[in-house]
């Protein structure tokens, strides 16, 4: 009876602790019936384009949770602080064109003089529970507070380290339109954001922002969901095309033919930004080895690419810099020119340069 008691207990605690509105919605009414109308939606829920399970074949759970409890690297966080650059992003030409990067997958871009800002994360966690998953010491030397306006928050897909709320709630004054994956915005719309401000698309569909500047969504090889219910919004990657740029973000996926798809269709690309880092063999499917990253590249036709996905937060089991140290000589081996900035540092779209490899000799 006691045993009893208690599993009643807490079952009643997590049922109201994911009515805290950083979970978010479910989406419904007229949005539910647009998703139910997608043809990636099926038998309850969005699905990637090739079969993904969630493990790869060699795996099981429990060998996922032997490995996560006892075979973590040591190294999965650096000891040391990461260097850094802070620049004021209030004074920057807004017709210059550049990329600043925060770590992990958030990103500002100009672009043709408009600001875009890319799944921001700045509370200082991914995890319900501030207290886990903290980042990494001297990845943090950024706020809110050191934005200005912008024109078109972009947003792949409702994971957590994608889509903060606390970040996103802070910007809410500062964002023009929210452009995401179909489903989405109900969790923006949850959170006090405008529908007007809202623009949600399936994969394929392509919206034009304003003359000059389209937007289309395009597939990953991923998943989504803020708790234990998956896949009721797509993940989503995008290409962006302005008056003289054309750019891929692609939030995160595992490989599959859709990179050279897209290269087809909507390439060459002038950037292409990847994900690299918080992989394993045993999740394949959905996050990319590091090797892997350079053959999306190629697949995109990208004339140079950016590693993101990294140095902030260890969602994998590796070391916190293999993922950089195999994506650069993968680079090299390639000759595929790649982009390996440190966090806060401005890059222009256009020229190729050196960068210090900044990550060695860290601990």
């Amino acid at each position: 009876m006691i045993s009893v008691i208690v599993i009643g207990v807490l079952a009643i605690a997590l049922f109201i602790f994911l009515q805290q509105p950083q979970f978010g919605r479910m989406p419904s009414g007229k949005r539910l019936e647009r998703i139910q109308q997608s043809p990636n939606y099926r038998e309850g829920k969005f699905q990637n384009l090739s079969p993904t399970p969630d493990l790869a074949e060699c795996a099981t759970y429990y060998s996922v949770l032997k490995e996560f409890l006892f075979q973590r690297s040591k190294r999965i966080q650096p000891v040391d602080s990461l260097p850094s650059v802070k620049i004021n992003l209030h004074d920057l030409d807004r017709n210059g064109d550049l990329i600043v990067w925060f770590g992990h997958s958030s990103y500002f871009l100009q672009a043709d003089g408009k600001r875009f800002l890319v799944d921001p994360v700045f509370s200082g966690s991914v995890s319900p529970l501030g207290f886990t998953n903290r980042s990494y010491k001297g990845s943090d030397v950024y706020s809110v507070a050191d934005f200005p306006d912008i024109d078109y928050l972009l947003i792949s897909h409702d994971h957590w380290d994608h889509l903060d709320y606390e970040t996103v709630m802070a910007l809410k004054s500062k964002v023009g339109k929210v452009v995401t994956g179909l489903g989405t915005g109900e969790h923006f719309e949850y959170w006090g954001y405008s529908p007007d401000n809202i623009i949600e698309m399936d994969w394929n569909e392509g919206v034009t922002l304003e003359p000059g500047f389209v937007i289309h969504a395009t597939p990953g090889r991923h998943f989504s969901g803020r708790s234990f219910t998956r896949n009721k919004a797509i993940w989503v990657s995008f290409v962006l095309k302005t008056p003289n740029l054309n750019l891929f973000i692609g939030g995160d996926s595992g490989y599959d033919h859709h990179f050279k798809t897209i290269g087809d269709t909507y390439g060459p690309f002038d950037l292409a930004i990847l994900e690299c880092g918080q992989y394993d063999k045993n999740w394949k499917y959905i996050h990319m080895m590091p090797e892997e990253v350079v053959q999306a590249a190629a697949g995109l036709k990208a004339t140079k690419f950016m590693p993101v996905h990294w140095a902030k937060f260890s969602l994998g089991l590796h070391d916190w810099d293999d993922s950089i140290l195999r994506v650069t000589k993968a680079a090299a081996a390639s000759q595929m020119p790649i982009l390996t900035p440190m966090i806060g540092e401005k890059v222009p779209y256009t020229k190729v340069r050196s960068y210090t490899e900044w990550w060695k000799g860290l601990e």
